[in-house]
């Protein structure tokens, strides 16, 4: 059996605050026991395994709601190892916990596609399918393709997620298209998350929504009609409801800096979650990618579609995001390090396991150091990314 390792000496961001000179310890997959580095352990010194994270902060795996990819490889269209790839990108920055996003594509290969997805979510790889596309606007379709967008039918989001198998986590509509609503109380009869984007719904349009059972704004600002102040439009709406989590892409591109405070402002540290929005180049490079049908130029780190220059995705990474919320735009690291983990944990009903360093919890964690650069990712108690190999 593997030794107890203690980590001691790092500032510990915890649900209940941060704690200087802090000690996490882990043994075997689970966190055992929080506690400042000066209180009294039940692991003695010579069972242990101790690390001095002495000027580090540690804190909590990050879990991404929605993610296309990462190096150089799709979610969407690739092989089962190229699946792995991806996912193996992202933990090496931190993500420990991730949902599968789709693209919009023809209806049966969709399906086809979950089932692939549904056997890595059996096998622990991934938390879930999330399906963005096909049933959103044609006004705001960003990087999906027109041709294959379609009304949100009950009947064709439901082929969706059953062939999942239990694993549909969420699906983005347009819910103001015909069908929407309807569509939207399925998923919520069926556990799975209705996500209002790629909308060009009015406020009064998004609220029913609402009430109807969405409880996601797919990133926020992105792909949906700005906020007047005679049309408040979905943003308004969505900021508003205490029943919604907003997802926000912090990438320096996808918002300014006044937004996301804007949004932290309005809808509260609790309900936030940063995500990626992440395509193949994440992790990987700039070039010449394939997002479903479409074809996107990464230059730069800035992911835009060939034809029209829309902004297609992104080439973010979590530890990238959170590094940026507290350096750039302001935010108190324990704001930042929730909407990474507690918040997206909870909404997927997984904040039993997941999204804190607590005792009972998986081993998921993030070190990192002065200055919020990644140093350490550990995975149910085994290092990703050790920190003591620089």
């Amino acid at each position: 059996m593997a030794p107890t390792k203690v980590l001691t000496g790092a500032r510990v961001v915890l649900p209940t605050g941060t704690v200087d000179d802090g000690r996490v310890t882990v043994d075997g997959t689970r966190i055992t026991a929080t506690a400042p580095a000066n209180a009294p352990s039940d692991t003695p010194e010579s069972a242990a395994e101790t690390l001095d994270l002495t000027g580090h902060w540690l804190v909590p795996g990050f879990v991404d709601l929605h993610n296309h990819g990462g190096g150089g490889a799709s979610f969407t269209s690739g092989t089962v190892d190229d699946v792995l790839k991806g996912i193996h990108t992202h933990r090496l920055h931190g993500t420990t916990t991730l949902v599968a996003s789709t693209v919009t594509g023809d209806l049966d290969f969709l399906a086809r596609r979950a089932g692939l997805l549904a056997e890595l979510a059996e096998q622990g790889d991934i938390a879930g399918v999330h399906f963005e596309g096909p049933f959103i606007s044609p006004c705001r379709k960003g990087a999906h393709s027109e041709e294959l967008l379609r009304d949100p039918d009950p009947a064709e989001v439901r082929k969706l997620i059953d062939a999942a198998h239990g694993h549909a986590r969420m699906v983005t509509l347009a819910t103001e298209l015909p069908g929407g609503i309807d569509s939207v109380r399925l998923l919520a009869e069926h556990g799975v998350i209705a996500a209002v984007g790629h909308t060009d719904a009015t406020y009064e349009q998004t609220v029913a929504a609402i009430d109807a059972g969405a409880t996601v704004a797919t990133h926020l600002f992105n792909a949906m009609p700005a906020l007047g102040h005679r049309a408040p439009g979905p943003v308004t709406a969505l900021l508003e409801d205490e029943r919604v989590t907003v997802e926000l892409i912090n990438d320096g591109t996808h918002l300014h800096p006044a937004a996301l405070r804007l949004a932290f402002r309005h809808a509260g540290p609790g309900r936030v979650a940063f995500i990626t929005d992440a395509m193949d180049a994440a992790g990987f490079g700039d070039g010449r990618y394939m997002l479903g049908p479409l074809e996107v130029d990464v230059e730069d780190g800035v992911a835009r579609l060939v034809e029209g220059g829309s902004i297609a995705g992104s080439t973010l990474t979590l530890d990238r995001a959170l590094k940026r919320a507290v350096t750039v735009d302001g935010l108190p690291v324990e704001h930042a390090v929730a909407a990474l983990s507690a918040n997206p944990a909870r909404l997927l009903g997984m904040d039993d396991r997941i999204g804190s360093l607590e005792p009972g919890k998986d081993a998921d964690l993030v070190v990192l150091d002065a200055e919020f650069t990644l140093r350490g990712v550990m995975r149910r108690g085994e290092w990703v990314v050790d920190p003591r190999r620089g």
